[in-house]
């Protein structure tokens, strides 16, 4: 089992920058792909970025490349979400899923992803 805690989010103007933390505790030893995703009122849950299982990609979707970065630090388990050039369209539940999916497809498909953390809010104001 692992636990998933995010943090981070809240309301910021269009333009802004939010940083999101996911806290990973329980069989963390074992290696997980770590994702991030985000779910949009009355939306579907999409895929925002992710690490591969191996940990050596990385993973954005089109609307997020070239303002969200990735990263993460191993000796904490926990893995960031920075948000720069906030639009209004990125207002969510922004949520941390690991898994191991074992393509790069596979790593942007919600469905592959065992352990959900419970989501924060995001709200980007115009």
């Amino acid at each position: 089992q692992v636990q998933l805690v995010e943090s981070g989010g809240g309301l910021v103007q269009a333009g802004g920058s939010l940083r999101l933390s996911c806290a990973a505790s329980g069989r963390t030893g074992s290696r997980y792909a770590m994702g991030w995703f985000r779910q949009a009122p009355g939306k579907e849950r999409e895929f925002v970025a992710g690490f591969s299982w191996s940990g050596g990609s990385t993973y954005y979707a089109d609307s997020v490349k070239g303002r969200f970065t990735i990263s993460r630090d191993n000796a904490k388990n926990t893995v960031y979400l920075q948000m720069n050039s906030l639009k209004p369209e990125d207002t969510a539940v922004y949520y941390c899923a690991a898994g191991r999916p074992l393509t790069p497809a596979q790593t942007m498909d919600f469905n592959k992803y065992n352990y959900w953390g419970q989501g924060t809010q995001v709200t980007v104001s115009s």
